[in-house]
C-alpha cells in the first residue's frame, strides 16, 4: 500500500474499521436476524407496547413495556423496532415479541429485518476479509 495520508486511511480502514465493522454486524446484529425474520412473517406473541420515554444519540430509540394479549411474559423497559411516526410517550402500539434481546417488534412497522439482517451479512463479510487480509500480511512478512 501507498505511504502517506491515503496510504494511512486505507490500512486504518483495513486493520480497524473491518474488525469493528464485523463486531457490530456479528455481535450486535446477527442474533437479531431470526427475531425480525419471525416478526416479519407475523409469529411470535402478539400483545402491546407502551411508549415511556425516548433516548436519542445518532438515532432516537422509544424504550416501555411489552404486555403480551394472552399468554406470555410481560417484558419492561424494552425497546420497539419499526415504531410508527409520532410515536409519543403513553402511546400504545400492537407489537410482537419474537425473541429479541432488547426489544419487541411493532406489528405495522419498518423493516427492521432488513436493517438487522444488512448489518448481520455486512459483518460476515467485514470477518472474512479481515481474515483475508491478515492472511495476506503474514504471507507477506514470510517472503521478506
Amino acid at each position: 500500500m501507498a505511504d502517506g495520508p491515503a496510504g494511512w486511511g486505507m490500512k486504518f480502514l483495513l486493520w480497524i474499521g473491518l474488525p469493528v465493522l464485523a463486531l457490530v454486524g456479528l455481535a450486535v446484529a446477527a442474533p437479531d436476524v431470526a427475531p425480525a425474520w419471525r416478526a416479519k412473517s407475523g409469529d411470535g406473541v402478539a400483545g402491546t407496547f407502551t411508549a415511556r420515554y425516548e433516548e436519542c444519540g445518532r438515532a432516537c430509540t422509544w424504550h416501555g413495556d411489552f404486555v403480551p394479549d394472552g399468554d406470555g411474559t410481560p417484558r419492561n423497559d424494552v425497546i420497539v423496532y419499526g415504531e410508527p411516526d409520532g410515536l409519543t410517550s403513553g402511546a400504545v402500539v400492537a407489537a410482537r415479541d419474537t425473541g429479541a434481546r432488547r426489544g419487541v417488534f411493532a406489528a405495522r412497522g419498518g423493516n427492521s429485518w432488513l436493517l438487522f439482517t444488512g448489518l448481520a451479512v455486512a459483518g460476515a463479510v467485514a470477518a472474512v476479509g479481515w481474515v483475508v487480509m491478515l492472511v495476506r500480511a503474514i504471507a507477506n512478512r514470510r517472503r521478506m
